[in-house]
């Protein structure tokens, strides 16, 4: 496995199968952590254990060793067979382990054989009632057991469902446990609710209700859940509405505290609630112990042939729900400084004063059920580099209850970490089940330090993660990256894999080396002095291989490097010797503004031996099977690696390379046995390992590190993004308006994206001939009574034709005389509606400075469009201001919208008039805002628009006045501009500069919708971090309903263009 091999995909999937077979032949004592990705000489980064030996006592490393070992997967006789799809690795959109490995058969002797049949959302159960089962059927002489298990994402598989119905036809009894996924859930009931009456027990732990339903414990159910009202349902709402996290730790008292009480209650069906109880007390106890005595309770109880039998079993063994855990600790810690002060004291560890402190978030379940390897080899790992952890968890789906009591320091009350890692994979709030962002964010905004989210695979095994291209499987890219990122999660790192065999997790240690080194380093972004902080600021060349180096999809990026620079001088950065100007700036780093990439222009900041080279870049000899021996023909001048850039005291200014296919970009996001080129590692190597960023600002949308090969999402170490950008904390502004890229710059560079605004969108405007045309269609419409008609109408046609307009209208060939009046009418307005499309068509206005306000002009192009919509979902729904004015002369506006379409002149014009004084309202409206420069003035932002809202004077009923849109509905009109000065508030309060800073100091990045601000303006203000997923932007009914209106217009405009032909496919 340590042979140099080639970095092709399949090859490298091969080795990393290779090291992990290797692993389990052994053992898991030779190569330890080696999982997840090769260490072939391109990873040769010493041992282990000497890197780790520099910074912990040889006592610790030894306990490490153990660890490892206990973390890395079983021994296993033969290779899972893994079948193949169309992208070349196994299935990517479900498992494909064998339920049957879970199978236990056991041999009777004569005693009666229970079958109990389980399905789990998360595989950490499998091992620890297999144990309690196994051990079960060795001791007991009543009775033994026989178990079926799925895994839920298992049941995506139509042969997997036959056997589980197959199974569920004759067991006794079913259990199933947090089966949240709607589709996966109808199935579950589909088999099981046909089967319930004839089951001896059903329980179902925690799930989606109509699952939750299924529970059946004599007389006790649960049918009616959520179906009738009751005091202890209306009560539970009361207090959760009431939030906290003491809510769930509320519950899990009660859920101990009640069986207690209902022992001494006589009716059996208070017994049965007893029992259900008891039943969530030992399953959320999860070890073998407690399973055996849940199996025993429950098949004494409730399986017939067994009720006569008095067995013994032990109460719960009661875990803490939510503490301190530590793989070295002699118990779970309920109080911080009991923790604090057995950590402090511990002999094998001496850590220095200003260490960092990461918080670790846990699931409680993997560490009552044993399964706790993964997280063992975490802790170790941070430990060894020097750090101190904090490793939280709890028993609920609420982590920010734990966060909240555990990660503040007890006599200060201030954070004492300086990183979380939550090494569940989930959302804060609600794990896989129902997410409370919201309430997540808030307690991630008090915490104030950077929130990363690692993931353990909990879906698919190790081997078919290494064997997709895909990576994760979308379903736990869904649960355990989107749905994290709304909390303002970054990097979602692999740590961990899972066996396919024992479902036990084992530590990927590459990657938990990768999450270790990632964390600290941006947990020493607290630490350092803002003098002592260097950063590499990197531009590209936008688009890849086209533009002029320093472009960025609508930004004036050096303008905006200037202010930046300007910003962190001021907070106290080394930015040397500053040009006066941004022109200046440009000069030094470029020579020349119109430089291409690889010009002579660009000024070399560093030159590279290949020795070097050679030296620091440990996969630089994977790179030679595309490109040959280094230095290479990119970047370089055939002995040395050129960096391009220029240094101002601690911050480097980099040209970021090219892909290096100059002529085919795309080759490398396609091509699976491509890799980027020499320069390319080049310029990262440095920016890491000479230059030693403290952090990397990418700027601007976007750079080509991101779109390197590798896996879409879960970096293996053999992905190029992952090696590239290495341990070093990754900031990226990110447009606004492009979600979907800037994510996957957040999932596959780790980028912590800082949104920044779009220029407005303004109407393009007529210019030349199409005004011409304009102007005759005015005249046509004040003299088309009288003789002259006819002759502008021709002039109309033979001018529209000048101006390519007959390829979009259909102009008659003979002279307009031969046309009845209503005909010439219609061509007219044909050309005219033509007109006014390509005058309304929207054009960015310039570029975007970061942190700079809008314009007036700027600022009314913006609330101009967002005036344009209908917002019935609003709580107080907002009418949009071109249905207002269309009202006020009792139109509507869908009809004026369909006849503008149609081309009837007399609508096209009052579409047009509408338009103009919707622009019109507006301005007037922010004018009242605007400063001396003319934008928007941000420091009396607020009291400017405090008096146009709340006095008597309504600028918009002022622009109305004397049109024919005076009888504009005032309480409308009212509603619309309150909400207007909100949405403008949010657009000067931009914190692009601010988010970027914050970031520098260690600190959280408020999370944030990307999309376009004019349809959701939540996008504003800018500076947050952006996530793709809204949930709030899924349709209502009422969003449908519009939509409809919209869609159906869309076609009839395609058939009408089409010749009456419907269009025949979408894209």
């Amino acid at each position: 496995a340590r042979v140099k091999t080639t970095r092709t995909s399949d090859a490298h999937a091969a080795r990393m199968k290779a090291n992990v077979q290797q692993a389990r032949a052994t053992g898991g004592n030779a190569a330890v952590g080696s999982l997840g990705g090769a260490k072939s000489s391109r990873f040769a980064r010493g041992t282990r254990l000497v890197h780790a030996a520099k910074k912990a006592s040889w006592t610790t490393q030894a306990r490490r060793c153990e660890v490892q070992a206990i973390a890395t997967p079983p021994k296993r006789s033969e290779p899972v067979e893994i079948p193949d799809t169309e992208d070349g690795g196994p299935s990517g959109m479900f498992t494909n382990t064998d339920p049957s490995v879970r199978r236990i058969v056991p041999d009777p002797k004569g005693r009666p054989v229970v079958k109990i049949v389980y399905t789990v959302l998360e595989a950490q159960y499998q091992s620890s009632l297999s144990a309690a089962v196994k051990h079960l059927n060795e001791t007991r002489e009543e009775f033994c057991v026989q178990l079926s298990g799925y895994l839920l994402e298992e049941l995506r598989s139509e042969k997997n469902v036959a056997e589980f119905k197959a199974d569920i036809q004759e067991a006794n009894i079913f259990i199933g446990s947090l089966i949240f996924i709607e589709e996966l859930a109808e199935k579950v009931l589909d088999v099981v609710q046909p089967e319930r009456e004839r089951l001896d027990a059903v329980l179902i732990f925690p799930s989606m209700p109509a699952v939750m339903r299924l529970n059946k414990l004599g007389s006790f159910s649960m049918a009616q859940l959520g179906q009738s009202k009751s005091v202890v349902a209306d009560f539970m709402k009361a207090k959760k509405a009431k939030g906290g996290g003491g809510f769930e730790d509320g519950m899990l008292k009660l859920i101990r505290t009640l069986p207690k009480v209902l022992k001494y209650l006589p009716s059996d069906k208070a017994q049965d609630a007893r029992s259900f109880m008891m039943s969530l007390q030992y399953w959320l106890g999860g070890s073998p112990e407690n399973l055996e005595n849940f199996v025993t309770m429950i098949a004494n109880t409730y399986v017939p042939e067994l009720q006569n039998n008095a067995m013994e079993y032990a109460e719960p063994v009661v875990f803490p729900d939510v503490g301190i855990w530590h793989p070295m600790a002699p118990t779970m810690y309920e109080d911080v400084k009991e923790y604090l002060n057995w950590y402090d004291t511990r002999k094998d560890l001496k850590f220095s004063k200003d260490a960092p402190v990461i918080g670790l978030v846990l699931q409680r379940t993997h560490l009552v059920t044993g399964d706790e390897g993964h997280y063992s080899a975490q802790v170790m790992e941070l430990e060894s580099r020097g750090a101190k952890v904090i490793p939280i968890f709890a028993g609920g789906l609420d982590f920010s209850g734990p966060v909240d009591k555990f990660f503040y320091n007890p006599v200060t009350n201030r954070p004492m970490v300086d990183t979380v890692v939550s090494l569940t994979g989930f959302a804060l709030v609600g794990g896989p089940a129902r997410q409370d962002h919201p309430k997540a964010v808030d307690s991630l905004k008090r915490l104030d330090v950077p929130y990363m989210v690692a993931c353990p695979l909990v879906f698919q095994t190790t081997d078919e993660w290494i064997d997709s291209s895909l990576g994760l499987h979308p379903v736990q890219v869904a649960l355990q990256v989107a749905l994290p990122e709304l909390d303002g999660g970054i990097e979602p790192i692999i740590f961990s894999g899972r066996d396919s065999k024992t479902g036990k997790s084992h530590s990927l240690y590459d990657r938990v080396d990768a999450v270790a080194a990632r964390s600290i380093k941006w947990a020493n972004l607290r630490k350092k002095k803002n003098a002592e902080k260097k950063l590499a600021i990197t531009v590209f060349s936008f688009p890849p291989d086209k533009g002029n180096v320093g472009t960025a999809a609508y930004l004036n990026v050096f303008g905006s490097i200037y202010k930046v620079l300007n910003q962190m001088k001021a907070e106290g950065y080394d930015v040397g010797d500053l040009p006066a100007t941004e022109e200046e700036l440009i000069e030094s780093v470029l020579h020349d503004k119109e430089a291409q990439f690889a010009s002579p222009d660009l000024n070399i900041e560093y030159k590279m031996p290949v020795a070097e080279y050679q030296k620091l870049c440990n996969y630089s000899e994977a790179l030679e099977e595309n490109w040959g021996p280094p230095p290479g023909n990119l970047n370089s001048d055939g002995a040395n690696m050129l960096v391009y850039g220029k240094k101002y005291g601690n911050i480097f200014i980099g040209v970021q390379p090219t892909f290096g296919y100059e002529g085919d970009p795309m080759r490398l996001l396609f091509s699976k046995s491509a890799s980027p080129h020499h320069g390319f590692a080049a310029y990262y190597t440095y920016v890491e390992k000479i230059f030693g960023a403290d952090a990397v600002l990418h700027f601007g949308t976007h750079g080509s590190l991101e779109f390197m090969p590798g896996k879409q999402v879960g970096m293996s170490e053999g992905c190029y993004p992952d090696s590239l950008i290495g341990s070093i904390p990754n900031m990226y502004y990110y447009a606004a308006n492009n979600p979907s890229e800037a994510t996957i710059a957040k999932r596959r560079s780790y980028a912590n994206t800082i949104s920044y605004l779009t220029p407005p969108a303004e109407n393009a405007g007529l210019y030349k001939g199409l005004k011409e045309l304009s102007d005759l269609i005015k005249s046509y419409g004040e003299l088309k009574g009288s003789g002259r008609g006819i002759a502008i109408c021709n002039t109309i046609i033979e001018t529209a034709r000048q101006c390519n307009l007959d390829r979009d209208v259909s102009l008659p060939e003979d002279d307009a005389s031969t046309l009845e009046a209503e005909e010439r009418d219609t061509v007219v307005g044909k050309c005219y509606q033509k007109l006014m499309e390509i005058e309304s068509r929207l054009l960015p206005c310039g570029l975007h400075v970061i942190g700079v306000p809008p314009t007036a002009e700027e600022a009314v192009a913006t609330l101009v469009n967002i005036a344009g919509i209908d917002r019935p979902d609003m709580e107080k729904p907002v009418k949009g201001l071109p249905g207002i004015l269309a009202s006020s002369i009792g139109r509507d506006i869908e009809q004026i919208y369909r006849s503008n379409d149609l081309g009837k002149l007399e609508d096209v014009e009052l579409l047009q008039e509408i338009t103009m004084a919707s622009r019109n309202a507006v301005q007037k409206f922010v004018e009242g805002t605007i400063d001396s420069s003319g934008r928007v003035n941000r420091n009396d932002f607020s009291a400017n628009l405090g008096r146009l809202l709340m006095g008597n004077s309504e600028p918009w009923t002022a622009a109305l006045k004397g049109s024919k849109f005076a009888a504009a509905d005032r309480e409308d009109l009212k509603n619309l501009f309150d909400y207007l000065g909100v949405c403008l508030e949010q657009v000067v309060k931009d914190n692009e500069i601010g988010a970027f800073v914050e970031a520098m100091e260690g600190k959280y990045t408020l999370p944030g919708p990307g999309g376009d601000p004019i349809r959701n303006p939540d996008v504003l203000p800018t500076g947050k971090n952006i996530h793709a997923l809204d949930p709030q932007a899924i349709p209502t009914a009422a969003a449908c309903k519009s939509a409809k209106v919209v869609v159906d217009r869309l076609l009839e405009r395609q058939r009408q263009e089409n010749d009456g032909q419907w269009p025949e496919s979408i894209a």
